[in-house]
C-alpha cells in the first residue's frame, strides 16, 4: 500500500507541475491576445481528477483491493506510457498548451508531433491514466467512476475546444473580395 500510495502522491505532484506550466503558459497566451474560454467545465474537471487521485487511495485503504502483479505491471507501463504521451503533448504545444481552452489568435493549428495523427492525444493520456492508475493497485470502483464521468466531461471539453478553434481558425482566414 506504501509504494502504491507513493506512487499516487507521484502523480499528484506531476499534476502539480502541470498546473506551473499551465499557469506560465496563461499568461504567454493572455499576453498575446488569447482568451480563455469554456470556464464552466474548469471546476468539475479540477475535482474530477483530484477525486481520482483521492479516490485511487482510498478505495485500496478502504476495500482491502489486492495487488494483482498480473495486472498492475501492464497498467504501470500503460500508466507510463499514458505520461509520456502527455509531455509530448506539453512540448508539442510549447506555450500554447493548458489545462484551460484558451486560442491565440493568428496561430495556425499545431500538425506535429502526437497531432499529425490525434486531434486530441492529450485526452486519450487523460483516458488511458484514469483506467491505467487506479487498477495498478485493483482499484476498479474508481476507474470505472472516473472513466464514465470523465467521459462526460471531455464530451463537453472536446466540444468547447473544437468551437474555439474553428472561431480562431475563421477569424485568421481571409475572406475572398
Amino acid at each position: 500500500m506504501i509504494w502504491y500510495a507513493t506512487l499516487v502522491a507521484a502523480v499528484a505532484a506531476e499534476r502539480l507541475v502541470e498546473l506551473v506550466v499551465a499557469r506560465r503558459n496563461e499568461r504567454w497566451s493572455t499576453a498575446r491576445g488569447g482568451r480563455v474560454t469554456g470556464q464552466g467545465h474548469y471546476p468539475a474537471m479540477v475535482t474530477l481528477h483530484a477525486g481520482l487521485l483521492v479516490g485511487c487511495v482510498a478505495e485500496v485503504w478502504l476495500a482491502a483491493r489486492p495487488f494483482v502483479p498480473a495486472l498492475a505491471w501492464p497498467m504501470l507501463v500503460l500508466l507510463a506510457a499514458a505520461q509520456a504521451l502527455r509531455w509530448w503533448c506539453v512540448t508539442t504545444l510549447g506555450h500554447r498548451w493548458n489545462t484551460r481552452v484558451i486560442v491565440v489568435p493568428g496561430l495556425p493549428l499545431v500538425t506535429g508531433g502526437p497531432y499529425r495523427r490525434l486531434r486530441h492525444p492529450n485526452y486519450v493520456a487523460v483516458v488511458a491514466e484514469g483506467v491505467a492508475l487506479p487498477l495498478v493497485h485493483t482499484a476498479w470502483v474508481t476507474a470505472t467512476v472516473f472513466t464514465v464521468l470523465n467521459a462526460a466531461l471531455l464530451t463537453v471539453r472536446i466540444r468547447c475546444e473544437n468551437r474555439a478553434l474553428a472561431a480562431a481558425t475563421a477569424a485568421a482566414t481571409p475572406t475572398p473580395a
